[in-house]
């Protein structure tokens, strides 16, 4: 039978690893599980069998003490390849906390160094995402009010382009068959022609070449989010006020 491990187990290797690099290793000293020495310099190395909020905290009061801190677990048995690893590393480097991986295979313990503490620039981070922070003003810029619950979990979630698609249908069904461009007239915005040409609900109709209607399906499901109906019926009343 396999015995469990335990974070004595990563130990050894972790010691092993930087006694090679040149480094005195100490282990359990004033609460630290590893202090590692070369000179001056002075790391310190917290174990953990898994990465939690508890060695994230330790981890960060060790750095009263050094920047130069790591965490080391052992390796995660999924992909470290997936959006979840990548999500741990980014919090450890905003952290700015070291990590480390031991893999057992066997009787064989290999330590990697996933990347060393050092300071983590949040602008620079900015600027990396920048796609990312247009996306979310341009998803928030579509939408006309909040609909949705934040927290919200297996609930129908309204997006711009759901919206964009309700407000298309709400048209249609109050105007009856137009085409993309006079749609756009009226408000409907540039993704028009595309929504309508890829019809992702099914909620609507192409009744000749340019021109479409809605769906019965469309008639039926847009029923389901009235608050948003009930925000462009206003403004279809609005138009037809306007337009005597």
């Amino acid at each position: 039978m396999k015995e469990k491990l335990q974070e004595v187990d990563l130990y050894k290797p972790i010691q092993r690893y930087f006694s090679q690099e040149g480094y005195d290793v100490y282990g359990e000293v004033h609460d630290c599980d590893m202090v590692a020495v070369k000179g001056e310099e002075v790391l310190i190395i917290e174990l953990k069998l898994n990465l939690s909020v508890d060695l994230l905290v330790q981890a960060v009061k060790r750095q009263q003490l050094t920047d130069d801190v790591y965490i080391a677990i052992p390796k995660p048995k999924y992909n470290l390849r997936s959006k979840r690893w990548r999500d741990v590393c980014h919090l450890c480097r905003r952290l700015e906390l070291g990590l480390i991986v031991v893999a057992f295979s066997g009787n064989r313990k290999t330590v990697d160094v996933i990347f060393p503490p050092k300071s983590f620039s949040r602008v620079k981070s900015k600027g990396h995402n920048k796609r990312r922070r247009k996306s979310l003003i341009k998803e928030i810029a579509g939408r006309s009010a909040d609909y949705n619950i934040g927290g919200s979990n297996k609930t129908k979630i309204m997006t711009a382009y759901k919206e964009n698609c309700i407000q298309i249908a709400c048209y249609l069904e109050h105007f009856g068959e137009l085409s993309p461009k006079a749609l756009r007239v009226i408000g409907t915005g540039d993704k028009t022609s595309s929504i309508l040409a890829k019809n992702f609900y099914g909620w609507f109709e192409r009744v000749k070449r340019g021109i479409y209607t809605l769906s019965d399906k469309g008639k039926r499901e847009i029923q389901e989010y009235p608050e948003v109906l009930h925000y462009y019926e206003a403004l279809l009343n609005k138009m037809d006020e306007t337009n005597g």
